[in-house]
């Protein structure tokens, strides 16, 4: 299956669901079983919502201001993972040290949008980074440098009880694991903002700079957002710009049209 989204994201247009299958070296109706099945809706639907112009009809339906999304229901079960996050902030005297005396375990998973690079104290996950578009030595670099006075040890294993939760079949959907958040003040007060965002839906930086009574703050709001630490866990790919761009995405501008596409498919599912 990841092999049929690299070939459909590739593609400028549609693709047949008799092409796609053949690629697979599957019968048309088995591969069609087997994707709807992985993604809740069909190949053809799928791509659909990998087109550029997904993006602004997002934006236009599907539009959250933030400080009323617990108001509107949307703290409901469509926010799937993020309705039972639980996180803790560094305290600010940690911060400062920057990881001093700190063990930070790191391992290399798998996932349906590609390998992932996840970091955790004894606390939570404290990293997450796609390596598919970045590479693995740039988003390893990245998350080490946050935290250049701690101690790195390569330990998947310790990290297994909280990863598989993210990526199960039913997708982000099951108990969510800790989260344990190193960034300043107003970082963290943006990222707090971002898990308000249900599944399914998008923002803007000029709503999530007002959400925080900062409505001047929007470059600073883009910023932060860019420093998310926890891909996808911290949903930063949420956020577009308001002319329905995409913007950027600090994992890699495909990897945020895969999780949003995905998405979209498990909403309507």
């Amino acid at each position: 299956m990841r092999r049929a989204i690299d070939l459909i994201d590739g593609l400028d247009s549609s693709v047949s669901l008799e092409t796609l299958a053949a690629e697979m070296r599957m019968s048309s109706a088995h591969f069609q079983r087997i994707f709807s099945r992985w993604v809740g809706v069909s190949p053809k639907r799928y791509q659909q919502y990998l087109l550029l112009g997904h993006a602004k009809v997002l934006l236009l339906e599907r539009f959250t201001t933030l400080d009323t999304a617990f108001a509107t229901g949307l703290s409901g079960s469509g926010r799937l993972h993020d309705l039972f996050m639980k996180w803790e902030a560094m305290s600010p005297g940690d911060y400062a040290k920057q990881g001093l005396n700190l063990n930070i375990y790191w391992g290399l998973f798998d996932s349906r949008f590609g390998p992932v690079l996840v970091m955790g104290t004894d606390k939570g996950i404290c990293g997450l980074g796609f390596t598919e578009e970045m590479g693995m030595q740039w988003v390893m670099q990245d998350l080490v440098g946050r935290w250049p006075k701690a101690d790195f040890v390569e330990d998947p294993f310790r990290l297994q009880k909280w990863v598989k939760p993210i990526f199960s079949n039913g997708g982000l959907d099951t108990k969510a694991p800790p989260i344990h958040l190193m960034g300043a003040p107003f970082q963290i007060k943006v990222w707090e903002a971002l898990m308000q965002i249900p599944s399914g839906y998008v923002t803007n930086y000029s709503a999530i700079a007002a959400s925080i009574d900062n409505p001047k703050a929007v470059r600073a709001v883009g910023t932060a957002v860019g420093r998310n630490p926890v891909a996808s866990l911290i949903p930063c790919h949420r956020v577009l710009r308001k002319s329905g761009g995409l913007g950027g995405y600090h994992w890699g501008l495909s990897t945020k049209r895969l999780l949003l596409a995905y998405e979209s498919a498990r909403f309507e599912a």
